[in-house]
Formats: C-alpha cells, structure tokens, sequence
C-alpha cells in the first residue's frame, strides 16, 4: 500500500473503519476505481488494496476525500475521528460530504451533524441492509436522511457498493429507518425460533417447516437466507454477534419510549437479548440463539410470572 496521494482523478473516496462492513465496502470502491484513502486502528487491516489507495489518518483523510465514509461502531467512534488536530475537521473542506453509515441514535447523529455543519461539510446519515455478505458482494440497501441533492451527487460512487439507495427524510432519518427496520428483522428471527422450536415438539422437522414457510405467506429474508445458509446447514455463521443486535434492539426500544410509542414486541425482543448478554452470549453469532431458545424464553415467561 501506498502513503502517497492517489492521482487517478476517479479516486476521491475516504472510508475509516475495515470491520466485516468497511472492508467490503473499501474493496468494491477499490475495484471501481473510486478508493483514494484507508484508515483504521487496525494498520494491517489495509493489506489486500492496490496501490494507489493510501493509509491516512483522517486530518489527511480530509485533504485527499472529497467524500468519506464511516463504517465505524458507533458515533462515539465518528466523534473521536471527527475532533482534534489529527481529526477529519481540523482541516479546512468545506463541501466535503461525510456518510456515516453506523447503527447510532438519531439523536446523537444529529448533533454529530451539526458539528459538522458548522465546519462546512455536509452529513447523510444511512442505515445498512445486507450484512457482510451483502458489502462483501457490493449490493448493499441503503436508507438515507439528509439533504436529497447531497446524496444524489454522491450516487454514481455509491453505486460500486450498493443495488438499492433510498432516500427517506431529513437527517437522522436514515438511522432512525435502520433501527426499524433492525427490530423488525430481528423480532423475525425470535418468532421464527419460536415456531421452529414448538414444530420440534409436535415432531415436525425444521427443513419441511421452513419449506413449507418459504412456500407461503409467512416467508422473509430470515426464512429464505439466515435459516437454510446458517441455521439448517449447522454452520451458524451468520457473521454477526449477538451484542450487535442487543445494542440495535436498545436503540429501538430507546427511540420508540422516547417518541411516546413504546410498543411490545420491539421491548420483548430486546429484552430477549439483554438476557442472553447476561448469560455471556455477546460474543457468539447470533444464529446460535436458535439453540438456546427454549430455555430464554421460558426463563423469559418465567421472569413475566407466567406459568408453562
């Protein structure tokens, strides 16, 4: 890898972050041609790119990128970047577009996005759909808040990483769509657990059960990829952790209280991970919870006062 400044022209993308997310995301921008910059805490995470992309930290991330890209945890890691003599906003870009593609409160995004503002750039906030695989094949679903012209400038790049980008309200809104959308999908998860778990009992294998779901009404992504690719293969390798969903799920049921819709099933499912966090399950990929759902929630309807 290179540390000097790409000159291909095409090459004016910044992405900080190579998790299982980023590093996907870099590589497809890298193949189009549209890579210009790396950074990561991690320096070897940036082997494997070609050698006109450069390892730079964000204040010279900043000079090269006229967007960058975080795919970082959280926005107390975008904070980190953003601030400081060595952060993306000590130097002076302005109308440079910043994307932040973590899974963060919308409330937090929003004054992340006035910080930015106020030095000149722009901020549109995303939520991802796809998963590693999908950033990994470079057909992403992205959910977009912000300003509409921002991001239509910024579509013939997105378009080396994503298959479908939808723009659905001003900023914040991208994050507050992914976190619906993550408790829809992993409330999906639960439910269809449940119903495999109780067609076990009546003597009904899973293999003709998720068939038989796939055939009618009641299929999802859930049925059609994560259960025959991860679950019924015994591989359980969906590629991400269960404290990643107990986070998404407590920014969902945070969100819903705060906007006076508390619900019930985003708060049961949540409450769901939270006990599988404390019996040290954080680490494990989330498709083992498949294995353990008989006895979460019965320690759940237990913890209700309900009888079996």
């Amino acid at each position: 890898m290179s540390t000097r400044q790409p000159s291909t022209a095409s090459r004016t993308v910044g992405v900080i972050g190579l998790g299982q997310m980023g590093r996907g995301i870099a590589l497809n921008l890298d193949k189009k041609e549209r890579l210009a910059a790396l950074w990561d805490v991690r320096p070897e995470s940036a082997n494997g790119f070609s050698s006109a992309v450069a390892f730079a930290p964000p204040n010279r991330m900043a000079e090269q990128c006229e967007v960058v890209i975080f795919v970082v945890p959280s926005s107390k890691e975008i904070e980190a970047c953003l601030s400081g003599p060595q952060g993306l906003l000590a130097a002076d870009r302005r109308g440079q577009v910043i994307i932040d593609l973590t899974t963060s409160d919308p409330q937090e995004t929003g004054r992340l996005v006035k910080i930015a503002r106020d030095r000149g750039r722009d901020y549109l906030d995303a939520g991802i759909s796809g998963g590693a695989v999908g950033a990994d094949a470079g057909m992403l679903t992205l959910m977009f808040g912000g300003d509409a012209a921002t991001l239509d400038r910024c579509r013939p790049m997105l378009d080396a990483i994503a298959t479908r980008i939808f723009h659905v309200g001003p900023s914040g809104a991208g994050h507050t769509m992914k976190l619906i959308h993550n408790m829809v999908c992993h409330a999906n998860f639960f439910v269809l657990s449940e119903a495999g778990r109780l067609a076990a009992r009546a003597g009904i294998d899973l293999k003709p059960m998720i068939d038989v779901i796939n055939a009618g009404n009641a299929r999802s992504y859930i049925s059609e990829a994560r259960f025959p690719n991860h679950i019924l293969s015994g591989k359980f390798d969906g590629r991400s952790r269960v404290a990643n969903l107990a986070k998404d799920l407590g920014m969902a049921a945070d969100l819903a209280a705060d906007l006076g819709r508390p619900g019930v099933f985003g708060p049961l499912t949540a409450s769901l991970l939270d006990r599988a966090m404390n019996e040290g399950m954080g680490e494990r990929d989330f498709t083992t919870l498949y294995l353990e759902m008989d006895r979460l929630l019965e320690a759940e309807r237990m913890a209700r006062g309900q009888s079996k």
